[in-house]
């Protein structure tokens, strides 16, 4: 992300016919401030999530190279049942996708099943201050339920 700024906000859109929608303008100025690659990424059942793709390329590139420095270190011999299922969810938790015209994103097959929302069917925007995500509202609510009483010790211990 190349603003210091979080994302902030709570948008509904409507799916189109072709799993498209449009993301606010004001999301994407701060997602992609010089019109950045994004990554969509499945977050959890009824949640996908849309980040900066050269922030997000950084961190995943990191992690994955430390794996790898600790396979070739021996370090995870007994653990290649772990390493697997990382492969696994390496293979198909992400993927690159770009704005259309009007800040509009296609969401790809395989992430349409996962979001759990049908074309014509309404999903949430909503800013997580380091990235933007798209919920199936049924999804979202039954998070805020879970974790808005969490809200202000999540604050303190972040702010303090």
């Amino acid at each position: 992300m190349g603003s210091d700024e979080f994302i902030l906000g709570e948008y509904s859109r409507t799916l189109d016919d072709r799993f498209r929608l449009s993301i606010p303008t004001q999301i994407t100025d701060l997602i992609s401030p010089k019109g950045d690659d994004l990554i969509l990424v499945k977050e959890r059942p009824g949640c996908l999530s849309l980040w900066n793709g050269p922030q997000w390329q950084g961190k995943l590139d990191a992690g994955v190279n430390l794996v790898h420095a600790k396979i070739a270190a021996g370090k995870l011999e007994n653990k290649i049942a772990d390493v697997q299922l990382l492969g696994r969810l390496l293979s198909t938790r992400q993927r690159n996708v770009t704005l259309a015209g009007k800040g509009r994103l296609l969401i790809p097959e395989g992430f349409r099943e996962f979001l759990g929302v049908e074309a014509g069917g309404e999903v949430l925007i909503v800013g997580a201050a380091v990235c933007v995500e798209i919920w199936k509202p049924e999804a979202w609510l039954n998070n805020l339920e879970e974790k808005m009483p969490e809200f202000r010790s999540l604050l303190d211990q972040l702010s303090g």
